[in-house]
């Protein structure tokens, strides 16, 4: 694996929340523009809040391993190292790295020839928690681990590294200086986090001895007990912390699951966690309605009042068996109200914190095989979309600004962000089309390919997701074609499926329930998002009441076969009326005349003429595009679990945008353990929804997502982190003269550049940035929804009491 891959695997596998200290810096404070959404953060000085305190803070898992460089490092394993161990560069509230001057008095480029030299100052007070001062020791020992000369050291992280020469000693212990053999643009991003010699020093250390501990830290916390049975790992306040001491006694980081907080929350349980939408609206909800339980919401609101009567029935029929059954599920269920209830009044005393996550989620077109390896037909459907819709589908509901993302490589307000959008064009149907046919594709094309061919990637490789759940409550109902109303060019849709949607949500005019996509819909300020899990049915927007042909093929064929039948009966009728009197007859009138014969001969017997076969009907694909006998079908694999909502509900409206166009769409929903492993990484795919964690540093950082595949020895193509498979030479060499550009504005006009390239090349589609939502008790202050900030740890606590001096005021 190479070096540059295992650093951006380690990115994608540490989670979008990971990079806390990826970020470039330069001069000019006015590049990149405001950040689209601020920290919401009850921002407060350090005076007004108390000294001690525990604050419980949810967190996905406990971290599989406490070293950042290795491969199964989570966003776990990121916030410990950041509260625990030295950070030279902090994220600022715009996602800039600046200075932490807890560690430096100052870092900057001294030489830049004959070889760009950099000079550490060390701030002199700063120790490891065994008393030793922090010096080059520590940095010698961490570039031979990472700079991939010594393979014994299982590495995931080596960019940069590999670019130093050597390390040395300055003129006093307090300064570092690095001297690197190649120019690197990003050597902010190297050593943070610093790890101690101890650690770094030996390949046995490196591999197993920090995974579960680490016995030396210097961080305003210091590492606690890690309890795999209460899920809980403990963070201390460090009692030879030399900087502002930390305002918390201890910081419980609790295992929780999203799904799971918003109970956890109201148990007790926790004091701070990130939620997604549908927490975030039970929280809005119970600060509203004060917790009424009249069940408009929660367990049984969706029961109706035939469904009640039918189950109070049961309950005092005079069948022993049903009606102790229905007592048993009623119990449960007002259990479940009682209990909803207990919780919606305790979600009163928390409040939801808002901004936008340092990711963003694109649309991702696979350019390997298929008919999305022309480049017009990428650029064709980038075009049909509506990004301003999708964005506001998804953030306007929750308050939060709605912008398109303009940039695949940063974000706004960090100094490389730059709308390099129009490089593409924006939303332009006929444009769009005017790709297509360009491409050969057009309406109303005759098809010769077999009912049920695979679409896009698949036609090219059968797959068998045997991962992929499947039945009642999996959340993979099957497979949903927009744009498969068509039958041999009708392309009006069901009766049955419109009318079976409006008889299950006939407030709605095509029958679609209203939620959290739709603006239409409840405007809670939460949203999810990671999860914009909205309480839309998205589940029935996806799946209509008359089965696809592709679930159904039964029904379908027996209508395919009375088509077949009617347009034979026509051929003959019209056989008939075009038969002229020299002689010549048609084949259908001969066989009758025959048949007429054998009966006269002998009435009691039927001639027993074979019929002439039925000429067999042209398909057309009607409204959708064909070209060379096969419809215009994408397969778009979207994840089916909890809190992938928004993604799906996204997926759909792109799929309607596209149905316009003439492009028909598979929606599939997989199983989220395979969705990225079996789908996406493998090239299982035509489109797809996901998301990449922005990085002021994506000379280093973004390379390996945008790198141009390059063929493998054994036939098979390397794709490091590049999932659509599109990429250029030039792409690769604007990256790499950006990565080695000294000049900090022209490093950034090169990644802009290459971003340009990006966008033209239309592989994938920045759509919009990620909510994030956070739910935490309206005392804790300096927490929260960090957006594209890092935490200050030391400074996180409980708001001081206001004393009467306070009240009089």
């Amino acid at each position: 694996m190479s070096q540059r891959r295992r650093r951006s695997l380690a990115l994608l596998t540490s989670g979008v929340l990971a990079l806390p200290l990826l970020t470039g810096c330069g001069a000019d404070e006015d590049e990149g523009g405001p950040a689209a959404a601020g920290q919401d953060i009850a921002a407060a000085t350090r005076d007004k809040v108390a000294d001690g305190g525990v604050l419980r803070w949810a967190v996905d898992a406990l971290p599989g391993t406490l070293n950042t460089f290795q491969a199964d490092a989570d966003a776990t394993t990121h916030r410990i190292a950041g509260a625990v161990l030295p950070q030279l560069f902090v994220l600022n509230g715009k996602g800039r790295p600046v200075a932490n001057p807890d560690y430096l008095e100052k870092a900057q480029v001294v030489e830049r020839e004959p070889k760009q030299v950099v000079l550490y100052k060390l701030n002199q007070q700063a120790v490891w928690s065994d008393g030793r001062e922090i010096g080059a020791a520590d940095f010698v020992a961490q570039w031979r681990a990472l700079n991939g000369k010594d393979s014994a050291y299982w590495t995931a992280r080596n960019a940069g590294y590999d670019r130093i020469e050597k390390i040395e000693r300055g003129k006093t212990d307090l300064e570092v200086k690095v001297t690197f053999v190649r120019p690197y643009a990003d050597w902010r991003s190297l050593f943070s986090p610093l790890y101690p010699k101890q650690v770094t020093g030996t390949p046995e250390a490196f591999n197993e001895g920090a995974r579960g501990t680490l016995k030396v830290t210097a961080g305003p916390f210091g590492l606690g007990a890690i309890d795999k049975k209460t899920g809980t790992a403990a963070l201390t306040r460090n009692p030879r912390w030399w900087g502002a001491p930390a305002k918390l006694d201890s910081l419980v980081l609790t295992a929780v699951p999203r799904a799971e907080r918003p109970a956890a929350l109201a148990a007790g349980k926790l004091d701070l966690a990130e939620i997604d939408r549908t927490g975030a609206d039970r929280i809005a909800l119970a600060r509203r309605e004060a917790a009424k339980a009249d069940g408009a919401h929660g367990p049984g609101a969706s029961e109706t009042a035939a469904q009640a009567t039918l189950s109070w029935a049961l309950a005092h029929g005079t069948d022993e068996a049903k009606a102790t059954a229905e007592q048993e599920t009623r119990r449960k269920q007002a259990e479940a109200v009682k209990r909803y209830a207990e919780e919606q009044t305790a979600l009163r005393g928390f409040t939801v914190r808002k901004s936008l996550e340092p990711a963003y989620t694109q649309l991702a077109m696979n350019g390997s095989s298929g008919p999305l390896a022309d480049e017009r037909v990428r650029r064709a459907v980038a075009r049909a979309l509506d990004r301003q819709a999708l964005a506001d589908l998804v953030l306007k509901p929750l308050g939060l600004p709605a912008k398109p993302v303009g940039s695949h490589l940063a974000l706004a307000g960090q100094q490389a962000y730059a709308d390099n959008s129009d490089a593409l064009g924006g939303q332009d149907t006929q444009a769009a089309q005017a790709l297509l046919a360009d491409a050969g594709w057009r309406r109303g094309g005759k098809i010769t390919e077999p009912n049920g061919a695979k679409a896009g990637a698949e036609a090219a490789k059968e797959q068998d997701d045997g991962k992929t759940p499947a039945g009642p409550g999996t959340g993979n109902d099957g497979l949903y074609i927009v744009g498969q109303d068509e039958r041999n060019g009708d392309d009006k849709p069901p009766a049955r499926a419109g009318a079976a949607l409006k008889a299950d949500h006939p407030d709605h005019p095509d029958g679609r329930p209203e939620g959290p996509e739709d603006p239409a819909g409840i405007g809670l300020p939460e949203g999810p998002y990671g999860r914009d899990g909205d309480v839309a049915d998205t589940d029935a927007l996806a799946h209509p009441a008359q089965p696809s042909p592709v679930l159904a093929p039964g029904p379908f064929a027996a209508g395919q076969e009375q088509l077949l039948r009617t347009q034979a009966a026509q051929a003959a009728q019209a056989a008939a009326a075009d038969a002229v009197d020299d002689g010549k007859r048609s084949p259908a009138l001969d066989a009758e005349s025959i048949a007429e014969a054998a009966e006269a001969a002998d009435p009691g017997a039927k001639a027993s003429v074979a019929p002439t076969p039925a000429k067999q009907a042209v398909r057309t694909s009607g409204n959708t595009l064909a070209k060379d006998g096969k419809a215009l079908t994408l397969r778009f694999v979207l994840p089916a679990g909890p809190g992938s909502e928004a993604l799906r509900t996204v997926g759909e409206r792109i799929s309607q945008m596209l149905q316009k166009l003439g492009v028909r769409t598979e929606l599939t929903k997989v199983a989220d353990e395979s969705f990225f492993k079996d789908h996406i990484a493998s090239g299982q795919y035509d489109l797809a929804l996901y998301s990449w964690p922005a990085t002021a540093y994506p000379a280093t950082d973004a390379r390996p997502i945008f790198a141009k595949p390059e063929p493998a020895a054994d036939g098979s193509l390397l794709v490091e982190q590049n999932y659509t498979r599109v990429g250029t030479d030039h792409i690769d060499q604007l990256f790499d003269q950006a990565a080695g550009e000294l000049d900090e504005e022209e490093s950034r006009n090169l990644m802009r550049k290459a971003d340009a390239r990006i966008w033209a090349a239309a592989g994938s589609i920045p759509l919009y940035q990620r909510p994030e939502l956070v739910a935490v008790k309206p005392s804790l202050v300096n927490a929260g929804a960090f957006g594209l900030g890092a935490p200050r740890y030391q400074d996180i606590g409980w708001q001081k009491a206001p004393t009467a001096k306070d009240k009089k005021k």
